[in-house]
């Protein structure tokens, strides 16, 4: 059986040969690929369906394989590795940080919200450094990477000290809506101190996300809900509401937020 190194090289190398071709011979054989792939991203697609309804567990295991991996990521069916987009966001912002003898790197990953990084070089004791991690680090790992909401700056010895500098505001209690709002097996959206914000109703418990599906950050409000289960409407990942646990692919669940009722009020706890 062939491995994925092996089946990468067989098409870089029909590849290779296809360049050579005169145009009119690429636009067939480029036409032809298109064909397939669409046939098979459609293919892909409804056998996940199927088997998101019918045996989630056997979903997850074939993930796990790193050919069907590959393939599904090949589609845009699943998200490249957390760490992998957080280097392709650092990779992002680090021309503007040498550009002033500036440099950062990934410290540690700390699921399921956090990342730390460390300003080096001239970036490390610069008196913009807040600035440039709020405008330019913080905002690059965000854009890849909607399940991180905690980006943190650590020191020189890579652990995170009492000086070290947080992205992160305090958070504060703050209304989101009223009980009459949320209704059972509906999503309520609504924006709260610039957080666009998800509250659902299970029974007596009331949950809060943000608004973004963690695969790639659609908007989760225009999805399907039904048995406590929302669907995204991008590309169907599903989440169980009550927990936030994705059911399609493991360890991406939704960014849960913390929620309590007061005088049939229902408050988040956001950054002003």
């Amino acid at each position: 059986m062939n491995n994925l190194e092996e089946l990468i090289t067989d098409i870089n190398r029909f590849e290779a040969i296809i360049a050579n071709w005169d145009e009119s011979q690429r636009c067939v054989a480029v036409g032809l690929k298109s064909a397939i792939e669409a046939l098979h991203k459609a293919a892909l697609t409804n056998l996940i369906k199927s088997l998101k309804k019918e045996n989630i567990s056997a979903l997850r295991q074939a993930v796990d394989d790193e050919i069907v991996y590959a393939v599904l990521l090949y589609h845009d069916l699943v998200k490249p590795p957390l760490s992998e987009r957080i280097q392709t966001a650092l990779a992002e912002v680090r021309p503007s940080l040498q550009s002033h003898q500036g440099d950062i790197e990934l410290v540690a990953i700390k699921l399921p919200d956090t990342v730390e990084v460390k300003l080096i070089g001239s970036c490390s004791n610069c008196a913009t450094s807040t600035l440039t991690l709020t405008q330019g680090v913080e905002q690059a790992i965000k854009k890849y990477c909607p399940e991180i909401t905690k980006v943190v700056a650590v020191n020189n010895s890579s652990t995170v000290s009492s000086n070290s500098t947080a992205i992160s505001t305090d958070l504060y209690w703050v209304k989101a809506a009223t009980l009459d709002q949320i209704i059972e097996n509906r999503i309520f959206a609504v924006r709260v101190n610039n957080h666009d914000v998800i509250l659902c109703k299970q029974g007596d418990n009331i949950s809060c996300y943000r608004n973004s599906c963690s695969h790639l950050g659609f908007p989760l409000d225009k999805g399907k809900v039904d048995k406590g289960i929302i669907t995204c409407s991008a590309h169907e990942f599903q989440y169980e509401l009550k927990t936030g646990e994705c059911l399609t692919v493991p360890d991406i669940s939704l960014h849960s937020i913390e929620v309590k009722v007061k005088h049939d009020n229902v408050y988040i706890k956001v950054a002003n």
